[in-house]
């Protein structure tokens, strides 16, 4: 099966232009797919429907080929879910509400929760209800991954861990990876997608506006983004008039951004050998740069 999560046409309509429309997202198997947006802007709400937890006014979703609503209990052997928002019951530790997780699971080996508890730096033994926001994501971590599922769903699965622990985190996605599980997460942490995922979704408005290969980023292969100043006006216009991609003007300072393909680098020092250049410098293209740029710049119905 090369795709393990299907979503067609899926809308939620909750009035007054909240909701998503017509989301179209295919997620093959192995593969890391992030989706970002900012808040409210349909995340959670696509990660439930997944989840079973919503019906759809349109459209529908799949996972390995079934029914996401009308088999939502039979998919939930297979997938490993954080969600959005954490409410545990009223138990006594973390390790207890794991280990009774585990056993309506039918867990039989704590070995691999063990191991993620280590990785995190975890007091599992903590009771609950003193735990600070962190510390009980991470046992939502652990809930999550300690089943060995081969669906992941992770909705904003950072969120409340320091930078040291997002880290711990990145390397436990490149290990189940590894493993072949097919990961779905939502985040507004553009380095842990920029250095986990293979492709990541911008959602604007309850809409997909752009789904962006990590291969254009991602070590800065293919696509390139360069500062330029010039010494004098005159250059900096004749630049201006080239048909090179200008993301960026500064008037004031004779500088412009341009994105460029390394295919047309010779191109561009060509035309700049003609030129007074003051300087030009490499700027490192992010995802973040990618996600404000087309964010800005794709108008919502």
């Amino acid at each position: 099966m090369d795709e393990m999560i299907k979503i067609k046409n899926l809308t939620k309509d909750f009035g007054e232009g909240r909701g998503i429309f017509d989301v179209d997202l295919n997620i093959k198997k192995g593969e890391v797919f992030g989706l970002v947006g900012i808040n409210g802007s349909g995340k959670t709400t696509i990660m439930r429907h997944l989840m079973g937890f919503l019906h759809p006014d349109k459209g529908n979703t799949s996972i390995m080929d079934k029914d996401c609503w009308k088999k939502a209990a039979e998919l939930k052997k297979y997938v490993g879910y954080i969600p959005g928002e954490i409410s545990f019951p009223d138990t006594h530790s973390g390790m207890d509400f794991l280990k009774l997780q585990a056993d309506y699971m039918g867990l039989k080996s704590m070995a691999y929760a063990e191991e993620l508890i280590d990785h995190l730096n975890l007091d599992a033994t903590a009771k609950l209800k003193r735990m600070s926001k962190g510390m009980k994501q991470k046992i939502a971590i652990v809930n999550a991954f300690m089943y060995n599922s081969d669906i992941l769903l992770l909705d904003e699965a950072t969120t409340g861990l320091d930078p040291l622990m997002q880290k711990s985190f990145t390397e436990i996605i490149k290990n189940e990876k590894k493993k072949g599980k097919t990961i779905f997460m939502s985040s507004h942490m553009f380095d842990e997608m920029e250095n986990s995922c293979d492709r990541v979704a911008f959602l604007k408005n309850g809409k997909i506006i752009h789904v962006v290969d990590m291969e254009t980023i991602r070590g800065n292969e293919k696509l390139k983004e360069y500062k330029i100043e010039f010494n004098n006006k005159d250059d900096y216009n004749k630049f201006s008039k080239q048909p090179f991609n200008i993301t960026r003007r500064q008037d004031e300072y004779n500088q412009v951004n341009i994105h460029i393909w390394d295919k047309d680098i010779n191109k561009l020092f060509n035309v700049l050998s003609m030129l007074d250049v003051r300087f030009i410098s490499h700027q490192p293209y992010t995802l973040e740069k990618c996600f404000k740029e087309i964010y800005n710049n794709t108008e919502v119905a």
